[in-house]
């Protein structure tokens, strides 16, 4: 996936400033950056969600999860069925059922959670169930928007290696989205690093956090006491 000269306004203000990035093909580009730097603005652009300017080409089939789980599943529904919603093409109900077990067995969950509503699960099933309800429309490209941030340090670790296994198994591109340079250095192949609305640093992520080029990526870098922390290789 190609983004070039994206530029992002909300009236006078201008959220993102004639970006330009490649998502390669079964990879995952790590955004990163503080709060206000344009991260999110970038990721509901690419998904369609806000009108911009620039080019988008080579992903037609754009799904984003967002930070809050909750917030994104709607309480009146089973997870079955909520996962159901997202799935591509026309099946009949055992095919469909058979689709929606298939898709929760992705993101390592039992198939019998499916009878369930969101508020009977914790965070962390409830952020796998939004990743697998975004997998069943088959998607060119995953962006996935802070999707940690809202959960508890003991269960962030396994949502970021289901992140990775999704991109081994599927070949999954994705833009990981997140605050945390540790996250980011953890789960991606790239690191772009973002800052008042223009991406001031890209590559691959071991030369990005290794060796910084840009003042700003060696302040972040700088404000992370141990960088991989309870996230190792």
């Amino acid at each position: 996936m190609i983004i070039e000269d994206l530029t992002v306004r909300f009236g006078a203000f201008t959220a993102v400033d004639r970006v330009t990035l490649e998502i390669p093909p079964g990879r995952i580009v790590g955004l990163v950056g503080e709060s206000g730097s344009g991260k999110s603005s970038l990721a509901r652009a690419v998904s369609g969600l806000v009108p911009y300017t620039g080019r988008i080409d080579g992903a037609h089939n754009v799904q984003m999860v967002f930070q809050d789980p909750y917030a994104s599943l709607d309480p009146r529904m089973t997870v079955g069925d909520s996962v159901a919603e997202g799935v591509r093409g026309r099946r009949d109900r055992a095919g469909r059922r058979a689709e929606v077990d298939r898709l929760l067995g992705l993101v390592s969950l039992p198939a019998d959670l499916a009878g369930r509503y969101p508020r009977e699960l914790s965070g962390g099933q409830r952020q796998r169930v939004a990743v697998a309800r975004a997998l069943g429309a088959a998607p060119d490209l995953l962006v996935a928007d802070e999707i940690t941030s809202a959960l508890d340090v003991s269960v962030q670790g396994a949502v970021l290696n289901l992140v990775r296994s999704l991109r081994d198994e599927l070949g999954l591109s994705m833009l990981f989205i997140s605050h945390n340079l540790a996250v980011v250095r953890y789960v991606s192949d790239v690191v772009a690093v973002m800052h008042q609305g223009r991406v001031v640093e890209a590559g691959p992520t071991g030369q990005v956090v290794g060796e910084p080029a840009h003042d700003y990526t060696r302040a972040l870098l700088e404000a992370v006491p141990r960088l991989t922390g309870g996230l190792r290789e």
